[in-house]
């Protein structure tokens, strides 16, 4: 598919390309191409050699890793969004699959063409490392709420900051399938299914996608939220002013795919 530009202007206000000269974000993207998948198809396998970064415009693609014939969600990404740069910068093999999720239009940047900007501008290095620090920032994140958090209490969180992000209503809306959900905050689904069952006592009810929070401050105390681990927290806390950027555009942007 050809790239409208449009589609570059998109890309271009990524945090990652807003700091460099226009001649440089000329240069990264000279041999990209856009290439529209449909849903359920595999991008990357583990273990595959990464020659390009995606960069999804529309759609949305699911991150997951296994293990012993075992499978787990590692995130969902919604557009505008980049994945595998780790593994881009390293000239390494992915440690993730990619899948999409719907139908998606993904951006492919030579992998080749970051490398040799990184060396040469120093401006597009330091992007690069503020985006590796976000996404640090938010694996820190991740594993400080699986290993201290009950499942129960990561299902409270988690819909506390779906609540926080759909604009605090009484109902909100799961903007996920439920087993995407269960993978994401290391569960099964049937301990999801349990979990939201337990959360009853709480004021949430379920049905289907929608859940009603009729006792938000009962969850609240159940769920304990910190703003060291809870990215739904008000913005003004310091210890969090600075944005954890991928991981921030990978749970936060979602946008249901089209048909």
């Amino acid at each position: 598919m050809s790239i409208r530009s449009a589609d570059l202007e998109r890309v271009r206000r990524l945090p990652l390309f807003v700091p460099i000269a226009d001649e440089v974000f000329a240069r990264l993207t000279a041999g990209a191409f856009l290439q529209r998948f449909p849903a359920g198809a595999d991008l990357l396998a583990e273990g595959d050699p990464v020659d390009f970064l995606y960069v999804l415009l529309d759609g949305s693609v699911e991150l997951s890793g296994t293990w012993n014939d075992k499978e787990t969600t590692l995130a969902v990404l919604g557009p505008v969004s980049t994945f595998i740069l780790a593994a881009v910068i390293l000239d390494a093999p992915a440690t993730m699959n990619a899948r999409t999720v719907g139908r998606s239009d993904i951006l492919m940047i030579p992998g080749a063409a970051l490398r040799r900007e990184l060396e040469e501008d120093v401006r597009f290095a330091s992007a690069v490392a503020l985006e590796l620090s976000g996404c640090y920032q938010g694996v820190v994140r991740a594993i400080k709420n699986q290993k201290l958090r009950g499942g129960v209490e990561r299902l409270a969180n988690y819909l506390l900051a779906q609540r926080s992000r759909q604009g605090s209503g009484a109902t909100l809306t799961l903007p996920y399938e439920k087993r995407f959900i269960a993978s994401l905050l290391g569960m099964t689904p049937e301990n999801l299914s349990r979990a939201f069952a337990s959360l009853a006592d709480y004021g949430v009810e379920v049905d289907g996608p929608h859940v009603t929070i009729s006792r938000p401050v009962a969850l609240e105390r159940l769920a304990k939220p910190d703003p060291l681990i809870d990215k739904h927290l008000p913005s003004d806390i310091t210890l969090i002013s600075k944005p954890d950027r991928e991981r921030s555009q990978t749970l936060e942007t979602y946008r249901p795919p089209r048909p």
